[in-house]
């Protein structure tokens, strides 16, 4: 077989591999919030996924080195929040390392079942987790639609090569 140019770039499997992959798929933005033991817990993800109609089931995944892990890992219920794209600060600060991500200029309130529900989102969803599967360092959390709103008005906010943007015409 002879070689070619595509094929001789090729890379063998690597977190680089797939973090460089990954930078070229856009992905919506969310953030997932729990009530922690020590106060709100919260983190920017792209990784959310519709998992199922009937019954409502939703999917994220989280590393389990991550600040918001031992809340997401306590909580029987978190937050999903779809960001829009006049957000980009918001998913920044909930993105970021040791920010205080609930202090101001952070807009939320505790909404039901005592989770911590962002304002100004274009939806949000109280799920109920039913499941933490391991997945590598991460875990999936499998979580059922409990109650929401998605009445939130704009555009959404997408993360592509690193970085937030929105939707272009």
């Amino acid at each position: 077989m002879k070689a070619t140019p595509e094929l001789d770039a090729h890379r063998l499997a690597s977190p680089d591999l797939l973090r460089s992959t990954f930078r070229r798929h856009a992905a919506g933005v969310a953030v997932i919030t729990a009530r922690g033991p020590a106060g709100p817990a919260g983190f920017t993800a792209t990784s959310l996924t519709s998992v199922s109609a009937e019954p409502p089931l939703v999917s994220f995944g989280i590393g389990t080195g991550a600040s918001s892990w031992p809340a997401v890992a306590a909580a029987e219920h978190v937050g999903v929040h779809i960001l829009g794209e006049h957000q980009s600060d918001l998913a920044a600060t909930f993105a970021r390392s040791g920010a205080d991500r609930f202090g101001a200029p952070t807009a939320w309130r505790e909404g039901p079942r005592g989770v911590p529900v962002l304002d100004g989102v274009l939806a949000w969803l109280v799920c109920r987790v039913v499941g933490r599967i391991p997945a590598g360092d991460h875990r999936i959390v499998l979580a059922e639609v409990v109650l929401g709103d998605s009445t939130g008005a704009g555009r959404p906010l997408l993360y592509h090569q690193g970085r937030f943007s929105g939707l272009r015409d």
